[in-house]
């Protein structure tokens, strides 16, 4: 957001350049303060850490609950309360709090209190005595889960303590970085890197083998593989993982990318036909990618960058077209209602790498403006000075995350850019476009 005058700081002033014609006052967040609240309230009605709670709603949904519209697993809210029958935190939470399930799918706060409750029960089944422990929260955070299997449910857990580690500052609720060591309990010796043996390889080098159930996907094909289906999970990536091994789902895909990281988990060997396309199954391959279709946030580059090489292999293994008459996303396909991988997925950009581009994002390019602009070692006023911009800078953005407010001329924003050339982070203020929230640039 690009504002004028002078801005008002603790550590001193800067002069800036005239305010441009179409710059407007940014909105004010909705909601944002009663969702930091509700975290806050439920996490001490609960004896809860905030940290616990927050971390699972953001591995979750990333804090979005998406209106009430269930996801894949038909989990509902920010903290996906869900009701499956492997997986009952929907029906408990009502039981534990008296809310109605209606309440609690739709309404964030009960949603996060009923989550909250439930957590809090299966820490008292743990017998967890120090609950300001966040380390002894490893096996309630596995529970809260019901995944498949030991592995699928370590695989939630350590994304759990990842964002613990990392902290959350997004849709007006933050929480500090902390580095716990987790007491892995009963999971020590349960490895989140799949249940395959050597024996077991995958069909693309670096995969985790963890397999679907064979309920849910057909072995063989009856045609040739032409095409490469891009999914977005409607769900978390640990989550979607347990969902297809779970016998009452009826649906599979061959691969499952990460978010934070791009990870890859094999769950159907190519040789087979997973149940992703309905009609389009025989000849294609599935790719399903972590997130909402509505969450552009979800859509990392380091996913995007993980996806293409992924298809780039499949492609020149199997004598595919690398174009988008043969690479396609599910609403793309014969006969489906879906809508993924939706309007956030980038298709110019992916399939630039995946024909051996290297393009930066085009959405994460921006000019800054004004002179002597600071570059902190933190989204924060008191941070350290990394760099200094001397005047306009062609920038590249990482992602955004909400830190001190900076003040000037009655505007006000506390949005930060993360610069990946420069290494630290500046307030939005100073880059050149007209909203407080970048548009197209995922949170940090």
């Amino acid at each position: 957001m690009r504002n004028t005058a002078t801005i008002l700081l603790a550590v001193g002033a800067l002069a800036l350049t005239a305010l441009p014609s179409n710059a407007a006052q940014p909105p004010q967040p909705t909601g944002q303060p009663n969702l930091a609240s509700a975290f806050q309230d439920a996490a001490a009605k609960y004896d809860v850490p905030r940290e616990v709670l927050v971390s699972v709603g953001f591995a979750e949904t990333h804090l979005d609950g998406h209106n009430g519209t269930p996801s894949q697993a038909n989990g509902y809210g920010v903290m996906h309360l869900a009701g499956n029958n492997v997986n009952k935190t929907m029906s408990e939470a009502s039981k534990l709090t008296g809310l109605p399930v209606a309440e609690l799918s739709k309404d964030d706060t009960s949603n996060i209190l009923g989550a909250a409750a439930v957590l809090d029960s299966y820490a008292d089944q743990a017998g967890l005595k120090d609950r300001s422990d966040l380390g002894k929260w490893y096996s309630v955070i596995a529970k809260y889960s019901h995944s498949a299997d030991g592995p699928t449910a370590r695989l939630y857990a350590d994304e759990v303590y990842r964002v613990i580690a990392r902290g959350v500052s997004t849709a007006g609720v933050s929480t500090d970085p902390k580095q716990v060591t987790p007491d892995l309990g009963a999971y020590a010796k349960v490895s989140s890197l799949g249940t395959g043996t050597k024996a077991q390889a995958t069909d693309y080098p670096g995969a985790i083998w963890n397999p679907a159930c064979t309920c849910n996907y057909q072995a063989g094909r009856t045609q040739a593989i032409t095409t490469i289906v891009i999914h977005v999970t409607q769900g978390s990536y640990a989550g979607t993982i347990s969902w297809f091994k779970d016998p009452a789902a009826q649906v599979s895909a061959h691969y499952v990318v990460r978010s934070s990281d791009g990870q890859i988990t094999q769950m159907v060997a190519e040789k087979d036909t997973a149940w992703h396309a309905r009609s389009a199954n025989p000849y294609s391959i599935g790719i399903e990618h972590e997130g909402f279709i509505d969450q552009p946030s979800w859509f990392t580059d380091a996913m995007y960058r993980s996806s293409a090489a992924l298809t780039a292999n499949i492609a020149d293994r199997r004598g595919i077209p690398k174009d988008r008459n043969h690479i396609k996303g599910h609403s793309e396909m014969p006969g489906n209602d879906h809508t993924d991988p939706g309007p956030n997925w980038n298709w110019d950009y992916y399939m630039q790498l995946v024909n051996g581009g290297d393009p930066n994002p085009p959405e994460y390019n921006f000019t800054t403006w004004g002179n002597g602009v600071n570059v902190r070692s933190a989204p924060k006023l008191s941070a350290s000075v990394v760099t200094t911009l001397p005047g306009p800078t062609q920038v590249f953005v990482e992602c955004q995350v909400q830190g001190d407010t900076v003040t000037a001329n009655g505007y006000t924003n506390n949005w930060w850019s993360k610069l990946r050339d420069q290494g630290g982070y500046m307030t939005n203020i100073y880059i050149d476009d007209p909203n407080a929230k970048l548009p197209g640039v995922p949170d940090c």
